[in-house]
């Protein structure tokens, strides 16, 4: 019996596939480091630039703001597909938005030198369904704060507030839902009309004080912004918040006094551009994310300490009490 030869290189074809297959695993992988890579850079964008983003359709460049620091969470998702990749270039891209936010919201934390003296200032959303007003009120007392700011005071709750605090805070000043507790004299009280544009009148969410402190006397504002929603038509809905949030600025911008303390629930983040007719007029806030809302799971400090004229340190935010927001505490160097 014969046997047929095979014709031609019987190691051609199988070299040839390999061949072709390492180039598509290569290529594959190019590919992904350039995706990587543009994503990164499309990131590190948005950290430093976020005010680029148009605030149409839907706000979606005050949303952006509003949890911004939560955007570095996009390195170590891409970090992943940089490794499997094994792309050399798309794991030296990673350092563009890492450094960035390192910058942006690491570096602040460090501890540095504190001027003497100041104040210390409570801020808290106390819930208008708090179940335990009583417990509320002793936690804050137990703080030790100079100024107590609240916002969500109801009339049925009021009386338990007043009643805790009377003993370490005799000098107070209330308007609608809103109150200063104050271990110093308060003069000059005043509402503050923040309401926006067909709200009726018993709606009062703002007032302003003149604290006599042992370092001189200081305008106190406590406001509390409208909420923002956030659905599928109207995405990021807070035109009401940003007309607030105007008329507050324009109080603020006729304030007699130089040093001026604002305390209070402005519902979003110093950065969101909807706050810039407040935030402009006032001093950024100290070292610390201090996140105070919401306080089951806190993802955003929307309960603000800004000043003029005067320095926010050590922000942070306290235990939890029956409200779903966290309180907020800092020292004010006058």
């Amino acid at each position: 019996m014969k046997y047929a030869r095979t014709r031609g290189n019987p190691g051609t074809e199988p070299s040839g596939g390999a061949s072709r297959g390492d180039a598509s695993g290569r290529g594959g992988r190019r590919a992904r480091g350039r995706a990587v890579a543009v994503s990164s850079a499309l990131v590190t964008f948005l950290l430093v630039l976020p005010g680029a983003v148009p605030n149409t359709p839907g706000h979606v460049g005050s949303l952006l703001e509003t949890f911004l620091p939560w955007l570095g969470l996009a390195v170590p998702v891409l970090l992943v597909p940089a490794l499997l990749g094994r792309s050399r270039t798309a794991l030296v891209s990673l350092l563009m938005p890492a450094v960035a936010w390192l910058i942006l919201f690491a570096v602040p934390l460090f501890p540095g030198s504190t001027p003497e003296g100041g104040l210390t200032v409570v801020q808290h959303n106390v819930s208008d369904v708090n179940p335990d007003p009583a417990a509320t009120a002793g936690a804050l007392a137990r703080t030790g704060a100079d100024l107590i700011a609240l916002e969500e005071l109801t009339a049925p709750a009021l009386p338990a507030y007043e009643r805790v605090l009377a003993s370490r805070y005799p000098h107070r000043a209330t308007s609608g839902t809103v109150g200063l507790w104050s271990k110093h004299p308060l003069k000059e009280i005043r509402p503050v009309d923040i309401r926006p544009e067909g709200v009726g009148a018993g709606w009062n969410r703002g007032l302003r004080a003149t604290a006599r402190t042992p370092h001189g006397e200081v305008a106190v504002y406590v406001a509390h912004l409208p909420s923002v929603r956030i659905g599928p038509s109207a995405g990021f809905s807070s035109g009401r918040r940003d007309e607030s949030a105007a008329l507050l600025g324009s109080a603020l911008a006729a304030e007699a006094l130089d040093r001026v303390i604002l305390l209070g629930d402005l519902n979003s983040t110093v950065d969101d551009r909807g706050l810039d007719p407040v935030t402009s007029l006032m001093e950024p806030p100290g070292r610390g994310f201090a996140f105070s809302w919401p306080a089951s799971l806190p993802v955003a400090r929307i309960d603000q300490v800004l000043t003029r004229s005067a320095e926010v340190t050590h922000v942070r935010s306290l235990p939890a009490t029956g409200s779903d927001h966290l309180p907020i505490a800092a020292r004010v160097v006058l």
